[in-house]
């Protein structure tokens, strides 16, 4: 009997534990931060205190998110890189407005369809030099420095470059990574130099240096992206390509330029998400919470079957439209504003069946409505935040790395279809679509949170359900990514594949066995995740007293910390 309830306290004990939090959810992993003058959320803590250093020495919002940046592409390859393309959306204090940018970069002008369609594939391939677009990174930290920056650039870079020749312990998660990219990497010129030393992938907790790239960042901090595109950088890069059967050229990157774009939005419950107009997939965050706001998901409840069978054919209906219309806007008349009008989402509203799960969808007709990867966010103590993804995609890229320069390019061209008419169809200087996205929240106007979800196909998904969660659950900045995330895959892409038998719902543990089970009565087959749940970052602003809010992701290395 006394053992029994020594047991049975142990087992109350544990689940008090569980619950001390002052919200009682369960799957809280930490309180927000909070704090009054600055604050930044990343993926690396590293990154998050450089951006903490930047801010103290009068920096903007921007220059700490330059440095961070830049510092993420030495201890975290495996998600980004100045090989890579940058999207960022920054809420700017004194002219009270947001400003969009999209620094991604182009196919190569020498590069045709008609030569893919010769080499008799179906696709272009994940690595190698064919993927290949144009980095447009550095053009990127150039353009919001130019806009918004007030400290230099070589006082940015300076950290990162510190790092880069002294070393900086590898981490558990990123050892992990690089250790599954090492096999299939490694067999392109130049990958092995920088990231294998030793013949092999660093070891969680090992000293890694790359001084290569510390010669990069010190030629970029003296020349300005000019080093890049058009000096010395550039010569190697074109190069190297040329060498390698690759088709990107000095008059891809001479020619290369980022461009500030609007943000566009749609009003969710009084709140206005806002993200980037495509080549990026940003709207299909829109268009899945415009579908779902006539619903009563407070009602349903986080955990209930209702909730979550909504949200999936909501998603399925969105990334119909996805795969059919996200595209390169120079090179298309795309219907954005159709797309995300509330008018077209009560029309598609209508194909969802709330007892049953939908096998296959078409992509709607908005014309008739005119209505691997790193994220991170900072803000300053006037007021300005920045909203910042960048990658090399699929991880560490192509694996295309060019001698002495310490960076792989990225393999962004494989996003393209090949398919002749087709909106992504590729085409010579092209953007091809994009799955990185920066969101932004305002409320009546005036900033409310800047946030994001890296992870592919993962970020509209989970955008809408970070709000979800925080709007209709009542959760906080932290609970609202803690908590367990939904996520659909198999839809239709935009390089082609089209949804089959409705696709898979991966449940993250927290969902109940209830929920699971009515599920599958609808029709939904579940499995496990096939792809990344997110890495989530967020700041959010007290609208009253100014005071910021930081919240960070549990389930990789991310840092949330402020002053």
């Amino acid at each position: 009997m006394r053992i029994w309830l020594l047991a049975l306290s142990c087992l109350f004990s544990l689940n008090t534990f569980a619950y001390d939090r002052i919200s009682g959810a369960h799957f809280a992993s930490r309180s927000e931060v909070i704090a009054q003058h600055g604050m930044a959320a990343t993926s690396q803590p590293l990154a998050t205190q450089v951006a903490l250093d930047v801010l103290k020495q009068g920096g903007s919002a921007v220059d700490a998110a330059i440095a961070a940046n830049a510092l993420l592409g030495l201890v975290e390859p495996t998600g980004c890189g100045i090989g890579g393309d940058l999207f960022a959306i920054v809420w700017d204090a004194k002219s009270q407005r947001l400003h969009g940018l999209n620094a991604s970069g182009r196919s190569p002008k020498s590069l045709t369809l008609e030569h893919l369609q010769s080499l008799g594939i179906d696709y272009l391939p994940p690595y190698g030099p064919l993927p290949v677009s144009v980095p447009g990174t550095v053009d990127g930290w150039y353009e919001l420095h130019g806009k918004f920056g007030k400290l230099p650039m070589d006082k940015l870079l300076a950290p990162a470059i510190r790092y880069a020749e002294n070393g900086f312990p590898v981490s558990e998660l990123i050892a992990y990574y690089m250790q599954r990219s090492g096999p299939r990497l490694s067999k392109y010129p130049g990958f092995a130099q920088v990231f294998m030393p030793n013949g092999k992938m660093p070891e969680k907790g090992e000293i890694f240096k790359n001084p290569a790239l510390a010669s990069t960042y010190r030629a970029i901090a003296k020349g300005g992206r000019d080093a890049f595109y058009k000096g010395d950088i550039a010569v190697k890069i074109a190069a190297y390509m040329k060498q390698n059967d690759g088709f990107l050229s000095y008059e891809d990157l001479a020619t290369h330029t980022s461009d500030w774009v609007a943000p566009v939005s749609t009003n969710y419950r009084g709140y206005d998400l806002w993200e980037l107009p495509p080549n990026g997939q940003g709207i299909a965050a829109l268009q899945i919470l415009n579908i779902l706001e006539p619903y009563d998901i407070a009602k349903m409840g986080f955990d209930s079957p209702e909730y979550v069978h909504l949200f999936v054919e909501a998603k399925k209906l969105a990334f119909e439209d996805r795969a059919k219309f996200y595209a390169d806007p120079a090179f298309n008349e795309l219907p954005v504003s159709g797309l995300i009008s509330k008018a077209y989402a009560k029309e598609r509203a209508k194909l969802i069946d709330v007892n049953k799960a939908a096998k296959r969808l078409d992509a709607g007709n908005p014309a008739l409505y005119h209505g691997d990867t790193i994220y991170l966010t900072t803000a300053d103590s006037e007021g300005n935040m920045v909203s910042l993804i960048q990658s090399n995609y699929r991880g560490m890229g192509s694996g295309m790395t060019p001698p002495e320069l310490g960076f792989v390019l990225q393999d962004r061209g494989q996003m393209f279809t090949l398919e002749p008419g087709h909106f992504n169809s590729y085409e010579p200087g092209k953007r091809p679509f994009h799955t990185i996205i920066p969101a932004f929240v305002t409320k009546e106007g005036k900033p409310w949170m800047s946030y994001g979800v890296m992870g592919g196909a993962t970020q509209p998904q989970m955008h809408a359900q970070i709000l979800i969660n925080m709007i209709d659950f009542g959760m906080n900045l932290q609970e609202a990514g803690d908590a367990p995330r939904i996520l659909h895959t198999g839809s239709s892409q935009p390089t082609g594949e089209q949804m089959t038998d409705g696709g898979y719902v991966s449940l993250e543990n927290g969902f109940s066995a209830h929920t699971r089970r009515a599920l599958v009565q609808m029709g939904h087959t579940l499995q496990e995740a096939s792809g990344p749940y997110g890495g989530y970052q967020a700041i959010m602003r007290d609208l009253e007293s100014g005071v910021y809010y930081g919240a960070s992701e549990s389930r990789k290395d991310g840092q949330a910390a402020g002053y």
